[in-house]
Parts: C-alpha cells; structure tokens; sequence
C-alpha cells in the first residue's frame, strides 16, 4: 500500500515555480528541485511524473495566477473601462521597471525557451496569451460603448497592440532600460489610444 502524500502539493508546485522561474527550463536539474520542493527524487517523481511534468504544473499555476491578477485589473468596478485600460498599461511597464531580479515574466521565458520546440507549452503560451487579449479587447470594447474609446477601433487589433507593448516593456527592461523610459513608453501607447 502506498504511503500518503506529507507534503503540500501547492508549496511544492510554488517552490518549483520559482526554481523554474528563475533559472529557466533547461538550466533547473531534479537536484535544484529537490533542494527547492524538500522532496527526494522519488516524491517527486512518484507525485509528478518526470520534471516536465513538474513544470507544465508549475506553468499552468502560474498562468493561472498572472490571469487572475490581469482580470482583477481589467475588471476592477471601481474604475471606468478606459481607466482600467490605462492602469493595466501603466501598471505592466511599473511592475518591469520595479523587477529587481529580472525574472521578467515566466511565460514569455517559456514562450523564448520551449515555444518552438514543445507543442504543449507552445499550446498554452498561445492560450494564455490569447485570453490576455480578450481581456483587453473586452475592457476596450466597453470603452466604446462608454464613449471613451473610439467606437470605429478594432477592439481585438487594439488589443493586440496593448498585449505586444507590455510584452516589449519587460523585454527592454531585461536589456537594461532605466525606468524612467519605461515610464515614458507607457505614457506614449497610451496616448496612442484613440479617444473620443
């Protein structure tokens, strides 16, 4: 009869999340797991499968958690459509610039690392992007119909646009470019935003 599990899976899931996070895919061995998760090589591969199997868990947590907090901004009550729109802009280029390990973002690393090469990563890179779009498309096209965007704007290209920039914005400053800039930029792809 096997033994019950002693251990939180969510801890587990959070510490190799991390691990994975920080050093990338390829660069994380079982060892780093183990000393991140306090379990052995056989929990970990008895509760997990293998390390890809560890990590596709560890990415779908941590795709689900950035979409919960790109929901609650895009869909915040207390502000307007348009200025949930401009404070998702604004609030993506502050949480690069204030990114003092530069992790950046781990699904545009894993998007880098595996995009091309691991159909079920690539799968849900695409997903998670895609519903990341919607959200904005969402938030922009009640902007519409409040009066504050205009109504002749390709929600989804606008969209699109947005999703490009705040990806762009953790890229620059990955290479270097002070805050002040990435400031800056924001203020600019919002001033891009055709109002009315």
């Amino acid at each position: 009869m096997p033994r019950p599990r002693e251990f939180d899976e969510a801890d587990v899931i959070a510490a190799a999340r991390d691990e994975f996070w920080t050093r990338g895919y390829g660069a994380t061995s079982v060892d780093d797991l183990t000393a991140a998760t306090g379990l052995g090589k056989g929990s970990l591969y008895g509760a997990f499968g293998d390390k890809h199997g560890l990590f596709i868990r560890a990415l779908d947590d941590y795709i689900s958690t950035s979409l919960d907090v790109v929901h609650g901004q895009l869909h915040d009550p207390a502000h307007s459509a348009y200025e949930r729109l401009v404070r998702h802009i604004r609030g993506q280029a502050k949480a690069a610039a204030t990114d003092k390990d530069m992790r950046g973002c781990m699904l545009a690393r894993t998007a880098a690392e595996l995009g091309s090469t691991d159909g079920e990563v690539e799968d849900k890179v695409q997903r998670a992007y895609s519903l990341w779009r919607g959200a904005i498309a969402d938030t922009i096209a009640e902007a519409q119909r409040d009066g504050d965007i205009d109504p002749k704007v390709d929600a989804q290209a606008l969209a699109g646009t947005v999703l490009a920039f705040v990806r762009g914005v953790e890229a620059l400053h990955e290479g270097g470019v002070k805050p002040a800039q990435l400031k800056a930029a924001a203020e600019s792809m919002v001033g891009l935003i055709p109002t009315r």
